[in-house]
């Protein structure tokens, strides 16, 4: 299909709440090229996860992904109007970056467990329980279709660096079990 261009923090798309998706829409194909443009330019981008408001497409769609089941094989998670419930009061944080706020990283406190239900590619209700960083990546992709961006959400602004000076200062001192080193551009 197509690599799209990335929407950078600063274009309005980024702060729309993103429309839903009709299901008996999902099969067309112009949504089915836009997902596929979506895996193509996450890809391009060298993301881990991308929402369609990232590409300039105000839509409740994602793509993310799917490497946290070390007894599976990799895959790509597509969700379509995704819902989330937390499940529980605990939070973990990580280091997030984000291909629309480029070269930038920041520590963002999110629920640690969430259930999800979703529409997937081929119009498929899906439900699933994610946990741990599993659950941040999704979080932070479903700010997208709500208008959001991870910088909304550092508490401390100590903790917002650019990449660089995290690679040299903060990724070493992981050491402390603090830190999480698959923080990824999502």
């Amino acid at each position: 299909m197509s690599i799209r261009k990335v929407a950078v923090m600063g274009n309005p798309v980024l702060r729309q709440v993103a429309k839903p998706i009709p299901p008996k829409e999902i099969l067309t194909p112009k949504v089915q090229e836009l997902l596929q443009d979506m895996v193509d330019t996450m890809f391009e981008y060298d993301g881990r996860g991308l929402a369609a408001p990232q590409i300039h497409e105000s839509l409740q769609a994602l793509v993310m992904i799917w490497d946290f089941e070390p007894e599976k094989k990799p895959t790509l998670l597509f969700l379509i109007n995704p819902e989330i419930k937390v499940l529980g009061d605990e939070k973990s944080s990580f280091w997030e970056g984000c291909l629309s706020v480029p070269g930038l990283r920041g520590k963002v406190s999110r629920p640690n467990k969430i259930q999800v239900t979703a529409l997937n590619q081929k119009a498929e209700k899906i439900e699933f329980v994610a946990e741990g960083f599993a659950a941040t990546v999704i979080q932070h992709e479903c700010d997208h279709l709500q208008g959001k961006l991870y910088v909304d959400k550092i508490e401390n602004m100590k903790d917002f660096t650019f990449n660089r000076e995290y690679s040299k200062f903060i990724a070493q001192e992981s050491l402390n079990g603090e830190i999480d080193d698959q923080a990824g551009e999502e």
